[in-house]
């Protein structure tokens, strides 16, 4: 028998406010179920838990969400919506306000990695970026 594997992210005392923060940035993303310890909640068909009880600043980069954007659109969005009181990393990493880290990547970024004559190309070129740029990773073709 298999069995479903999903994110539980543990917050101080903010898992309402988180699942309905995430809810409201992701489109396709809805709260499944809520009690006063836990709200399960789905974005784009994966399921997440938020969970209240985890002690002040639990989280570090060691876990982050990846997030695979095909447009200059989609990458500007996510970017603005998560560090809005968050923080602005580089190579596409951001904290959100409550400090969950994510990684907001071009949908491009794996096949230009995996081409040996533009990795390192493309490495340069977004290790010189916070945000990405997909027109600047675009020049490098």
């Amino acid at each position: 028998m298999e069995h479903s594997i999903y994110p539980c992210i543990w917050f101080e005392n903010q898992a309402h406010v988180a699942a309905d923060y995430y809810c409201s940035i992701f489109r396709n993303a809805t709260i499944l179920s809520s009690n006063p310890m836990a709200v399960v909640f789905e974005i784009n068909a994966t399921k997440f838990m938020a969970l209240n009880g985890n002690k002040p600043n639990g989280f570090n980069e060691g876990v982050s969400f990846v997030i695979t954007c095909d447009t200059q659109e989609e990458i500007d969005y996510y970017w603005e919506k998560l560090t809005t009181e968050g923080k602005k990393g580089r190579c596409g990493w951001v904290t959100d306000k409550f400090g969950v880290s994510w990684q907001i990547v071009p949908s491009i970024l794996g096949a230009m990695m995996s081409d040996p004559d533009k990795a390192p190309k493309t490495m340069y070129a977004f290790m010189q970026m916070k945000k990405f740029i997909i027109s600047k990773l675009l020049e490098i073709q």
